[in-house]
């Protein structure tokens, strides 16, 4: 027991370093893509954490994987180099009992992973959506910066204003570039709109415009003379109404519950996805524990290379396996339980190939002995 407490603790340990460092390296990553559109105006600033939070269970659900295979890799390699494997083996301590015990946390990190793929994950992807269909709904207005070009996400018009109020109603020194396309999708070419101060209104209809003063509107075609230049005093926009869809579309959004029994191809292929994840988990450490025994001389990160392509050769081959599942490229029957069965059985082999080997070279010794 006290073994089992001191091997679990070194495992968990490395675990939660490994594990916070990639979810760092992660984070960082999206939080900086996330931060990019925020700048050019396609997100709101204030909702860039809410949406990192809504993302966390999605990342956690394939670092805690890696974490611990990596965990596994550097705890007992660290024992293995300052001898103490040697210790445990003189005392009985086989490859399959150290695997044994090391299951036990693993299943707890493989329940942890079950709850964040089957339930936390997907409610994260749906308030996530559901943040994106506000932001969607939400016009090039209410994310405008003062003193910034912004651009509408499908590039038809480009708005600045050199000044706004804190209510986002009063503007001062407009400038709008809208493009004209027609209904046939023809270039109609260009009209500018320069005013010295605006403001937004609602009518009691809902609608709101944009009510503009004081300005000139220029319609025509970039490089032509034939131009149109208009002077107003009151010009007036109507702005689209905000279209909030409630309606969740990503199979990744969707409840483990509404998967089950579907005939979708895709539902089905998210289903088992999902499924792939604990069972990952388990057959990582089985291919860990064999990886991790080195010898003293030869240092604790001889395997590790090795050891992380062939987990990325796992995790490429299964993301590469989904895609074909939802092509229907493979049988629905055969599914994703292919790849972790070849990997199951490298596991296996990782695990009894050494101690045949020893066994091998200790019996052709006895028989070199016995004929000298």
């Amino acid at each position: 027991m006290i073994v089992f407490r001191y091997l679990s603790r070194e495992v968990l340990l490395t675990l939660s370093a490994v594990s916070a460092v990639l979810l760092v390296i992660t984070m960082s990553g999206r939080f900086v893509k996330f931060l990019a559109q925020a700048a050019s105006g396609a997100l709101d600033p204030g909702s860039l954490f809410l949406i990192m939070g809504f993302r966390l269970p999605g990342f956690l659900q394939l670092i805690l994987p890696l974490g611990l295979f990596l965990g596994i890799l550097l705890a007992y390699g660290r024992l293995y180099l300052e001898s103490e494997m040697t210790v445990l083996s003189a005392t009985g301590m086989s490859q399959q009992r150290l695997l044994a015990m090391t299951m036990v946390p693993a299943t707890g990190v493989a329940l942890v992973v079950a709850w964040l793929s089957m339930s936390l994950a997907p409610q994260g992807a749906m308030q996530f959506q559901l943040l994106l269909n506000k932001q969607d709904a939400m016009t090039e207005f209410d994310t405008l910066e003062p003193g910034r070009f912004q651009a509408l996400r499908d590039g038809t018009r480009v708005t600045y204003t050199e000044q706004l109020s804190d209510d986002r109603i009063n503007l001062g020194g407009v400038f709008i570039s809208q493009k004209n396309i027609s209904s046939d999708k023809k270039d109609r070419g260009i009209s500018v709109l320069v005013a010295e101060k605006g403001r937004q209104e609602i009518r009691p209809d809902g609608n709101r415009y944009l009510i503009l003063d004081n300005g000139y509107r220029y319609d025509g075609n970039p490089g032509q003379a034939d131009y149109r230049a208009i002077k107003y005093e009151e010009y007036g926009v109507l702005l689209p109404k905000p279209d909030v869809s409630d309606e969740v579309t990503d199979r990744d959004a969707m409840t483990t519950r509404s998967l089950i029994g579907s005939d979708d191809i895709r539902s089905r292929t998210e289903l088992q996805w999902r499924l792939s994840l604990p069972l990952l988990v388990f057959i990582v450490t089985l291919m860990a524990v064999p990886l991790s025994r080195v010898n003293p001389r030869q240092g604790r990160f001889l395997k590790l290379l090795p050891a992380i392509l062939l987990y990325m050769a796992y995790l490429s081959i299964l993301i590469a396996a989904r895609g074909a599942l939802e092509k229907g490229k493979i049988p629905p029957a055969l599914g994703l339980w292919w790849v972790h069965g070849i990997f199951l059985a490298i596991g296996l082999g990782l695990l009894y190939w050494e101690p045949l080997r020893l066994k091998m070279a200790s019996r052709r010794s006895a028989l070199e002995v016995a004929r000298g």
